[in-house]
């Protein structure tokens, strides 16, 4: 018997079918352990020591994998072709090595590109060893995110509280959001005109614009006014012109390589409407495998890639599903051949494209996100083989026949589509100008203007940043790797340091202080070249030609140092150089020559960026004797308006007025009590999502109506409401909450789905009690008195517990490795000093019944003599409260 270890379930199953009965296959879920988010996971100090632990769920895994090895003669490690993969397996074969699970026992490696029975099978038949270069990588890439992470996060929450973390490659792509924003904002826009006739040669009409007047070619900016347009149009409407010109160009347009993990992300973004989180997720479900007809199949090859390249058999299956579906000609005499332009070979593997092309789209019954993900994936390879476009493009240029007037007509025609015919790559601006069609214009012809126009523009700023065009910049500057995308994407919306609009990022103000905090204390370290330097680094690890450990030290000591000389820096330091860094930003101007300034309540204090225990915001200089305070500007830069308190208007039902304020727990709506009533105010925080400046008293209405009975439920008849919390908004009946994905959900949930909601929760959807520790390994009963042996997680710590007696593990040793003999020795040592109570021997338990009956037997209870004694011994005590009581009483 073989085990064999992979990362999925899904792909256990489907792997273990194609092996057969001489084979177990066990998922590992991912990384069977990790870091732990806590000081010293990595010693610089110690020549970088990692300290791994497993939680609950990997001790779990771990446990399972150690049972099969008992009976079995080998492992194969089969984890995901990738540096991660690699890393995977290397956990596993530590632990079990740990856990002296090897022995004798040969232990293999394989990978396969696709979850295919030809593809596995052929993998199993040329095993390997773990690439250790590729494992090096990883400790580097892991030893390196945690020493910024764990250095850098600690210095932010001392100096800027309220805010999150820091990251190696989160805050750089923080970065590129914030920079973005302050281009937006910088940018002055330009207004100009252009004007265009519709013309006539001969044939149908066509659209042609002006390009010289008064006999100079003119610019975009020429145009400046209505005045000067309408002067440009007057000269069209007057001119007589001829075809001075027709210049046909024969071009062709080749068609795309087949997609990458950032392509993907890209082109699912813009033509499906994905985030790259929701991409993988379903990539991943279609390369782990779909049970068709009853077999489960990987759709497509491996999904983490910055490969182009195709197998030949791919090219040829291509090639042959292309001329039976399109026709010989759509079929380029030889095959197209890619070639990556990543520079980390150690990913660079094949492309992301289906296992088999014959599985046409249309023929498969997948869910919504498979289908239309296979379906970008299976027309994207077929594109990537096939002929390539051919297009004519036509230019005319028309002349007014005082040669002061000149007009353009641009357009062009697809002679032949090629690969158009099934797939275009989509594009973040707007389509091609030159894409309009055009009549056949003969040189010479004469040309009438049949109507002309001066049309205003305005130049607009540079777009923010959508998924695809953020993935698309951070690849072009080498910025982290395709793999990480959607976990940094991710973590800066949870930390809300960026939020979305119309699918968008835009920085919050904390996004924005942190970025300002590192680019004037830490800019090296947030600098897209030194970023990508840093990962080009990686890369010669990954190769063999650089010490993973030498890169660790010579990043360390000028970070380290670095450090510690802000971690030196007062707090009045650090607040002066954001001061001056975000100050149009949190102090725009006003546009009456006014100090932004000048505090708006004593007319004389001067408004400065100050920090407390809930976070930045801004205060008066002239506190105490001034207390105005307001959080930080918002994007749109109306700060001034958001802070003051805002009137929203009046509640009809009780004719008292509806504020909107701003507290140090952030913007919340409030109505007055009725005058003389001792009541309190009627208050209520707007939910995540909800902005200030998008309230109205509607909303602030329907907020105070909080919390709302939603019915009776319909077993007990006890009320459930529904209202907003710490922890979000959740529906409530007879002390069990259930939490609501949506704030908008609180106002219109019905019965039915809030019973189903809170049996969910019930039935143990819920999160574990506040306190309760989470169980790193079961180690099973102990040997003395058969009570449950655990190992757990606590606040400082790992500790093994037996009852009441609870032993710390020993420093440096992996809890998820601790045997039930090691955890007997701890327990009896932590006994020994006078913690916890010694284990009861079970035969004493069993006699004791035997013994309590010869007891009754005599009638008497001799047994109580002992215990009876006690109070006796402490008679002359007693009797002190006795002679007060009959004192009192006399």
């Amino acid at each position: 018997m073989i085990v064999v270890v992979v990362e999925s379930p899904a792909k256990a199953k489907t792997i273990n079918k194609y092996l057969g009965s001489g084979y177990t296959v066990l998922a590992s879920y991912g990384h069977i352990r990790d870091l732990p988010s806590k000081d010293g996971s990595v010693e610089p100090d110690n020549d970088f020591a990692m300290h791994w632990e497993a939680d609950a769920k990997g001790a779990k895994r771990i446990g399972d994998i150690v049972d099969a090895m008992k009976g079995a003669d080998g492992v194969i490690l089969a984890t995901d072709p990738d540096r991660e993969g690699e890393a995977i397996s290397w956990h596993v074969l530590e632990v079990l090595q740990k856990k002296k699970a090897i022995k004798d026992k040969s232990v293999q490696r394989v990978t396969f590109n696709a979850i295919t029975k030809t593809s596995v099978l052929e993998a199993m038949a040329h095993p390997r060893d773990i690439d250790m270069e590729l494992v090096e990588a990883y400790l580097a890439r892991r030893a390196l995110d945690y020493l910024v992470g764990f250095t850098l996060s600690p210095v932010l929450w001392r100096k800027l509280p309220g805010s999150r973390s820091a990251g190696r490659v989160q805050s750089v792509c923080l970065r590129l959001i914030v920079d973005r924003e302050l281009e937006i904002e910088r940018f002055k826009t330009q207004e100009y005109w252009s004007v265009e006739a519709d013309v006539t040669a001969g044939a149908e009409p066509f659209v042609a614009r002006l390009v010289k007047h008064e006999n100079k070619k003119l610019t975009k900016f020429d145009l400046n006014n209505e005045g000067s347009a309408l002067a440009a149009k007057a000269a069209v409407e007057k001119a007589t012109f001829k075809v001075a010109a027709v210049e046909k160009k024969p071009g062709k347009r080749s068609p795309a390589p087949p997609f990458t993990t950032s392509t993907l992300q890209q082109e699912a973004s813009r033509k499906l409407g994905f985030s790259a989180q929701r991409t993988m997720q379903a990539a991943q479900k279609l390369y782990e495998g779909i049970d068709i007809g009853g077999e489960t199949v990987g759709l497509i090859t491996y999904m983490r890639t910055d490969g182009v390249s195709v197998e030949p058999e791919g090219i040829a299956e291509a090639r042959s599903v292309i001329g039976n579906v399109y026709g010989a000609p759509y079929v380029p005499e030889t095959p197209r051949y890619y070639k990556a332009k990543a520079k980390n070979a150690q990913e660079a593997h094949e492309a992301i494209r289906p296992t088999s092309l014959n599985r046409n789209p249309a023929s498969l019954r997948l869910e919504p996100d498979l289908a239309r993900l296979y379906e970008l994936i299976w027309k994207r390879m077929i594109a990537s083989q096939m002929e390539s476009a051919r297009i004519e493009r036509t230019t005319v240029d028309l002349e007014s026949a005082d040669g002061q007037t000149g007009m353009r007509a641009t357009g062009q025609v697809v002679l032949f589509p090629g690969y158009l015919a099934v797939y275009e790559e989509g594009r973040d601006d707007e389509g091609d100008e030159d894409s309009a069609r055009l009549p056949m214009i003969e040189e010479g012809a004469t040309a009438k203007v049949l109507d002309a126009r001066a049309d205003q523009h305005f130049t607009e700023p540079p777009p923010r940043y959508s998924e695809a065009s953020l993935v698309k910049k951070m690849e072009e500057l080498g910025i982290g790797r395709p793999s990480t995308y959607a976990s940094v994407l991710t973590v800066l919306r949870d930390r809300e340091y960026v939020r979305m609009d119309k699918q968008r990022f835009i920085p919050e103000d904390k996004g924005r202080l942190v970025t300002a905090f590192l680019e004037q204390f830490f800019r090296r370290y947030v600098e897209y070249d030194f970023t990508a330097a840093l990962e080009e680094k990686l890369d010669l690890v990954s190769d063999g030609k650089l010490d993973w450990k030498e890169f660790l030290r010579d990043f360390w000591k000028d970070f380290h140092a670095a450090v510690g000389e802000i971690a030196e820096l007062r707090t009045t330091n650090v607040l002066d150089a954001l001061n001056e860094s975000l100050g149009p930003h949190i102090f725009p101007d006003k546009g009456d020559g006014s100090d932004p300034r000048l505090c708006p309540t004593c007319g004389t204090g001067m408004l400065s960026l100050k920090v407390g225990k809930f976070g930045a915001f801004i205060g008066c200089s002239n506190y105490p004797e001034c207390r105005f305070t307001r959080q930080l500007a918002t994007s749109e830069g109306d700060g001034e308006a958001e802070a003051a308190d805002k009137e929203l208007g009046i509640n009809p039902a009780t004719g008292r007025a509806v504020w909107l304020k701003n507290g140090r727990f952030g913007p919340y709506v409030e109505e007055p009590a009725a005058t003389d009533s001792g009541d309190k105010p009627k208050r209520s925080s707007l939910p995540k999502g909800w902005t200030p400046a998008g309230l109205d008293l509607e909303k602030a209405l329907r907020l105070l109506s909080l919390p709302r009975e939603v019915g009776k439920h319909p077993d007990d008849g006890k009320t459930i409401t529904a209202g907003l919390g710490r922890f979000g908004p959740f529906v409530l009946h007879d002390g069990t909450y259930a939490n609501l994905e949506n704030p908008e959900e609180v106002f219109d949930i019905g019965l039915n789905r809030a019973v189903v909601l809170l049996a969910d929760k019930r039935a143990g959807g819920g999160r574990p009690q506040r306190g309760q520790a989470a169980a790193l390994a079961e180690l099973g009963n102990h040997p003395e008195d058969g009570k449950p042996v655990r190992v757990l997680s606590g606040r400082f710590g790992p500790y093994i517990k037996h009852g009441d007696t609870n032993a710390n593990v020993p420093k440096g040793a992996d809890p998820a490795a601790l045997t039930m003999d090691e955890a007997v020795v701890l327990l009896a040592d932590r006994v020994a000093k006078g913690g916890g109570k010694k284990p009861a021997k079970k035969a004493a338990t069993k006699k004791a019944p035997a013994k309590a009956k010869a007891v009754a037997a005599d009638g008497a209870a001799p047994a109580k003599k002992t215990a009876a004694k006690k109070p006796a011994a402490k008679k002359p005590a007693a009797k002190k409260p006795a002679a007060k009581k009959a004192k009192a009483e006399a």
